[in-house]
């Protein structure tokens, strides 16, 4: 049969095909419908049938491999060694994740001079059912103490307020019940960056109240804990976090601004506990460098003076 002739009567059949779906969307009672629909099932069976019996092979073979001896036994061999393989997939990746926490933590405690012991945060759910604290895996045993700084690869975790022999509980940063006395980079201006949060995912910032209300503190400007001679309750020069809003208080004898906490304390792994201080303040070396530069960056390492002493 030639090529010209398969293409007529694939022709024919599409024509024919056409005709029966327009004659089907009438009447079924029409005699003219009814006869054409007899005509085409006699035309279309052939064709139907040969479908059939080219596919019959495949879903017989589909059939018995599936029914063969052993063959659920198999699959369920083969899913079990993927969750093994996605387990194990999930383990390497949780294992770079904390490989890169510690290398940040070691590189921020090299740059202070702070000496500190490694830990896991293990739990964030206090006695009081409250996220506002968090507990570690290492304690007395470890040298660990109360009102020793806590801290990660960003900058400040909390202080350390019960220590036990093998765990020790840390009240976060972020808590209402924290305090923490503070400084602005690149000057001398003091104040205390106070938690507002209850419980973690709460929106309430950290809130920084400098003492002087003259003194300059702007959007983007970073704080770094004031710290103490010897360390307690926190080290001196750890990254607080960056100012995010500067509140209007006209006529307060201080000001405000709300901070984002450098280290988000929502999503603790790798932390590390400062068991002993450094031998001289760090002042600003531990800070990582300014997303930006500003227009008035050479005045950054002076003391900011205020708009009073500006006159």
């Amino acid at each position: 049969m030639g090529r010209g002739t398969s293409r007529s009567r694939l022709a024919l059949l599409l024509a024919l095909a056409l005709a029966l779906l327009i004659l089907d969307a009438r009447d079924e009672e029409n005699p003219v419908s009814t006869a054409a629909r007899a005509a085409g099932d006699a035309v279309f069976a052939p064709v139907s049938a040969g479908v059939s019996i080219v596919g019959a092979p495949f879903q017989g073979t589909y059939r018995a491999l599936v029914a063969a001896p052993g063959a659920h036994e198999r699959i369920a061999e083969l899913e079990a060694e993927n969750a093994r393989l996605s387990a194990a997939l999930a383990d390497r990746k949780r294992d770079d994740r904390r490989a890169e926490d510690l290398e940040r933590l070691l590189g921020l405690s090299g740059l202070g001079g702070y000496e500190i012991v490694p830990a896991q945060a293990v739990t964030q759910v206090t006695s009081r059912g409250l996220a506002s604290a968090v507990t570690i895996d290492v304690g007395t045993r470890d040298g660990v103490h109360p009102d020793m700084t806590v801290l990660n690869g960003d900058g400040l975790v909390g202080r350390v307020t019960r220590a036990g022999k093998e765990t020790s509980t840390v009240l976060l940063l972020t808590d209402a019940d924290s305090a923490v006395g503070a400084r602005l980079e690149g000057s001398q201006r003091i104040g205390v960056a106070e938690g507002g949060s209850r419980s973690i995912g709460d929106s309430v910032p950290l809130r920084f109240e400098l003492m002087d209300a003259d003194a300059q503190v702007r959007e983007g400007d970073r704080i770094v804990t004031l710290g103490s001679h010897d360390g307690a309750p926190y080290a001196p020069g750890v990254p607080i976090g960056t100012v995010t809003k500067v509140r209007d208080t006209p006529g307060a004898l201080s000001r405000i601004a709300d901070v984002a906490p450098a280290a988000d304390v929502a999503a603790l792994d790798i932390v590390g506990v400062v068991v002993a201080g450094p031998e001289k303040d760090p002042r600003d070396s531990v800070l990582p460098p300014s997303p930006e530069q500003r227009p008035d960056a050479a005045k950054r390492p002076q003391e900011v003076i205020s708009s009073g002493e500006a006159r």
